[in-house]
């Protein structure tokens, strides 16, 4: 059985939306379990156990929501102990904009996680909705603040894609990792 963890900070629930979806993919892989916490009740002390984390956030100024961020900091003592390498990782974010600095802020996320040594999974171009709505880096979902609903179709095939591909890459990686053994 594998174990993910999707975490995510969201004040407009946009990004929350955009976790569930991304929950929802993961869960399409057989043998998965899925734990998803908003920043807030996440725990960093699951995070060693788990196959693989995605984590996400809205974008603020291009960069990391200071809720996420300081979740991450708190990271210090896995890093020091090498708890997190290894472990599948992808990232996933919103703004409220088309150049709100989607890119820049799932870049920012991914930092720590080649900090700790984790093994980044982006969502590749064969999404036929990643061509148009998406980015290489993860998820990156523009939500206007004007708009009615939370996040659209496009988005929400994106984040499901996302889950499912970090679901199969632990697959493929944890299958890799007991035939060495």
């Amino acid at each position: 059985m594998r174990k993910i963890y999707v975490v995510y900070d969201s004040e407009g629930d946009h990004t929350k939306c955009l976790a569930e979806a991304v929950a929802e993919g993961a869960k399409r892989v057989s043998n998965t379990e899925v734990y998803i916490d908003h920043v807030n009740d996440a725990d960093i002390l699951k995070l060693p156990e788990m196959d693989a984390v995605i984590w996400g956030c809205p974008g603020h100024f291009g960069t990391i929501s200071g809720g996420l961020k300081t979740w991450i900091d708190k990271l210090g003592y896995l890093w020091a102990e090498g708890k997190l390498i290894d472990k599948v990782g992808a990232v996933f974010c919103t703004t409220a904009t088309a150049h709100g600095g989607l890119e820049s802020t799932m870049l920012n996320l991914m930092t720590p996680m080649l900090h700790q040594g984790m093994i980044i999974v982006g969502l590749p171009g064969n999404v036929p909705e990643n061509a148009l709505y998406g980015s290489y880096y993860g998820v990156g979902i523009t939500c206007p603040v004007e708009e009615t609903e939370l996040i659209t179709k496009e988005g929400l095939v994106l984040g499901r894609a996302l889950g499912e591909r970090v679901a199969k890459a632990a697959k493929a990686y944890k299958q890799e990792t007991m035939e060495r053994v």
